[in-house]
C-alpha cells in the first residue's frame, strides 16, 4: 500500500486541528506544518467533503473537526486524502489494472483479496485517537 504525502499531511493537519480552540485556515496550517498551502488546501477540502472536517467561512473562519478523533477512522482519512480506497497491491479487488489481464483467473487473487480485507478491517477499526 502506497500512502502519499497527501495522507501524511492529512494526519498532521488533523493533529493540529484537534488541539485548536478555534478554526484554523489553510494558510495558518500550512505555515505551522511547513506544507505548500495550495496542496494542503485541496486536502482540507477533501477532508471536509468527506465529513471529517467542517469548513467555516468569514473573518474567523477556517477548518475544525466535524467529529471527535474517536469517531474518525484512519481508512476514511486515507480515502479522503488519496481520493481512493487504500489498496495493498495494484491488482486487488479495488483495481482494474491486472498486470496480466486475468484478475478473475489469477492464482493469487484469493490471497490478495483476503489480505486486502484484513487491511481494510484493520484501517476501519483504527481510529485517529489510536495514533494521536
Amino acid at each position: 500500500m502506497l500512502l502519499t504525502r497527501a495522507s501524511e499531511y492529512a494526519l498532521l493537519s488533523l493533529d493540529v486541528l484537534r488541539k485548536a480552540d478555534t478554526p484554523l485556515g489553510a494558510e495558518q496550517l500550512a505555515n505551522e506544518l511547513s506544507i505548500p498551502k495550495s496542496f494542503l488546501a485541496k486536502i482540507l477540502q477533501s477532508l471536509a467533503k468527506q465529513g471529517i472536517l467542517e469548513s467555516r467561512k468569514g473573518a474567523h473562519g477556517g477548518f475544525i473537526l466535524a467529529k471527535t478523533i474517536e469517531e474518525i477512522s484512519i481508512n476514511e482519512i486515507i480515502f479522503a486524502a488519496e481520493g481512493k480506497t487504500p489498496a495493498v497491491f495494484d491488482c486487488t479487488q479495488y483495481s482494474a489494472s491486472c498486470p496480466n489481464g486475468s484478475i478473475g483467473s489469477c492464482a493469487i487473487s484469493p490471497f490478495l483479496a483476503n489480505f486486502q480485507t484484513k487491511i481494510d478491517d484493520f484501517l476501519n477499526g483504527l481510529m485517529l485517537s489510536d495514533i494521536l
